[in-house]
């Protein structure tokens, strides 16, 4: 049986914390070192990048970390995978040797793609292969505006790299926890179907992937961690039957605990299958337990075959947009917004059915016997969208400006004013079929070898014997309680959808959440989503109940005109709400 192996992340966006992968190198013991630059918005900013530097699209920042680790890294032997590659791994590749023959060291490099298949959009539509979208089903017409277009490649590409000596592994896009189970999975030489080693691998890449989140970052309880303002990285140990101790190194701030776990396992998830180019992770067969200080194992993870065809992550040129802010300070807000209003569609030079897309919201910012400027402030917000960009360029811009001294008292703008429009990007998630999309993984200056991305067929887990929740019962007197006094919650985005994870830190009181919070008091709650469907899962296994809620973001985080374009605040607003919470749970809360 081999010895468990110690993967740390140091990335969890493109553009964290530059200092994470030294602070996670010389902080303590390591095996492996990773990080995560990508998501559905940053294909879309990569590939802004390469228009204008091609070959560019990659995350830059991750060269900057090499230059400061590598040295170190291969003095101990510690592997470094890392999807920065972005949509050039060729090109990352290049720097990082550049950066080694400047350091004069001499890594063994590989880098791994076959996931941009935006070329090859044409060739599919020529040979009828139809890509359909990931939950209508729908064909999507090709070859359309799009920019970028990469399937989720799994980790048996890094398997590679790594068994062909590789020091460092870069490459484009695989999925979050591809560069955690890759090593896991080369380590202990798992097969394919080792489904439930698997399964642990990516519960524990899952967990790691957004970096500091699985170490009270972006925590509901935060107040409740004695230090917090340099949070460490967190690390996986990950064991040869798939199990992990999820930590971070010793001394440094924030925390590791089952509910900063569970806080990122909730973490833009659907229902307890989480679907994957390698395995399909049953999140409803897991368990936790405190090992140690700062020490969270999770053990137990079910593995089922995954599904038979790839996700596809594809931005499209949606048009431009322009976004317009006027302050409505003081009195008379409504009467405000309603006069703006209409003046500016009288000094617009096009009417709003002109335009392909027209919101308009009053932000209620502004507060009862304000004590300060700021809080008279409510914001009237516009955002026009057109696929000409002459539209939503300077003349509805001055159509706002030129009104600033003939309506309302109080006038001044917030911004965009008077600049032009913006392109702005459209994501649209797709399905491919499997054996279109091999890998291919280089190793710098040697031969690149092809990877198949097909996958076996496998039986479903049964669960039968969990455990089933608490029938309903009389909770006795109640006091008007903000909610978020008893559970904890994080939102993100999910492509135009949002996931709302709320967890209670007891099983009584998930017996109350699971009964109380169901989607209809979702709708109400959070008025914003009542005429959208919402999906709910209940996880009893770690106290959580999950909501999916469908068109929140529109077409992505890109073309969002939410202020909170990814959700990131969703869940605290929830919390923020005041309901009748049984007073016998509240005398349970710390």
């Amino acid at each position: 049986m081999s010895s468990p192996l110690r993967i740390a992340n140091c990335s969890g966006f493109y553009g964290d914390r530059l200092s994470a992968a030294r602070e996670m190198v010389e902080g303590g013991p390591i095996d492996v070192l990773t990080g995560d630059w990508l998501a559905e918005l940053t294909m879309l900013i990569l590939a802004r990048t390469a228009l204008k530097h091609p070959g560019g699209g990659y995350a830059r920042s991750f060269v900057t970390q090499m230059e400061q680790v590598m040295g170190t890294c291969l003095d101990r032997g510690i592997k470094v995978v890392a999807n920065a590659g972005g949509l050039s791994p060729d090109s990352c590749a290049n720097a990082v040797a550049d950066v080694a023959d400047k350091l004069g060291l001499s890594p063994t490099i590989a880098y791994v793609d076959g996931d941009n298949i935006l070329s090859r959009l044409g060739e599919y539509a020529d040979r009828g292969v139809g890509i359909r979208h990931f939950e209508t089903g729908e064909e999507i017409p090709i070859p359309g505006n799009f920019l970028t277009a990469n399937a989720y490649l799994g980790c048996f590409g890094i398997v590679e790299a790594l068994t062909r000596g590789a020091d460092i592994v870069i490459t484009g896009r695989v999925t979050d926890a591809a560069v955690v189970c890759g090593p896991a999975a080369w380590h202990h030489g798992w097969s394919r179907t080792d489904y439930d080693a698997l399964a642990g691998a990516v519960v524990a890449g899952h967990v790691i992937e957004c970096g500091a989140q699985a170490t009270g970052g972006n925590y509901s309880f935060f107040t409740e961690i004695e230090r917090m303002t340099h949070v460490g990285f967190p690390w996986a140990e990950i064991a040869s039957d798939g199990s992990a101790v999820i930590g971070k190194h010793d001394g440094t701030d924030g925390q590791v605990s089952i509910g900063t776990v569970t806080s990122q396992l909730l973490y833009e998830i659907s229902g307890p299958r989480y679907f994957g180019p390698d395995v399909t992770a049953r999140f409803d067969t897991l368990s936790m337990e405190v090992v140690a200080p700062d020490r969270v194992r999770i053990s137990g993870v079910r593995g089922e075959a995954p599904p038979p065809t790839l996700k596809v992550a594809m931005n499209e040129i949606g048009g431009f947009r322009k976004d317009l802010s006027v302050a409505l300070t003081g009195l008379d807000i409504d009467a405000k917004a309603a006069l703006v209003e209409t003046a500016f569609w009288d000094a617009c030079p096009y009417s709003p059915g002109d335009f392909a897309s027209v919101t308009t919201r009053v932000l209620r910012t502004d507060k009862v016997d304000p004590s300060s400027n700021e809080e008279a402030v409510a914001i009237w917000r516009i955002t026009l969208k057109d696929p000409d960009e002459r539209k939503v360029g300077r003349a509805v811009a001055n159509a706002a400006t030129e009104i600033a001294l003939a309506t309302i008292p109080g006038f001044f703008g917030i911004g965009g004013m008077p600049s032009g429009g913006s392109a702005f990007g459209v994501y649209r998630p797709a399905t491919i079929e499997r054996d279109l999309v091999p890998q291919f993984v280089h190793v710098v200056g040697g031969e690149t070898t092809v990877v198949d991305s097909l996958a076996e067929t496998g039986p479903s887990v049964n669960i039968s014997g969990l455990e089933i929740g608490p029938p309903a019962r009389d909770w006795g007197p109640t006091t008007p309680t903000p909610l978020g006094r008893l559970v904890g919650a994080r939102s993100g985005d999910k492509g135009g959808h949002a996931n709302l994870g709320v967890f209670a830190r007891s099983a009584s009181a998930f017996a109350w959440i699971d009964e109380f919070l169901t989607t209809q008091r979702i709708r109400e709650l959070l008025p914003e989503t009542a005429g959208l469907t919402v999906d709910r899962y209940s996880f009893e296994n770690f106290h959580s109940l999950n909501f999916v809620i469908h068109d929140l973001l529109q077409e992505g985080v890109a073309a969002s005109t939410r202020q909170d374009a990814q959700a990131k605040g969703l869940g605290e607003w929830l919390r923020a709400r005041v309901v009748e919470i049984p007073d016998s749970l509240l005398k349970e809360l710390p």
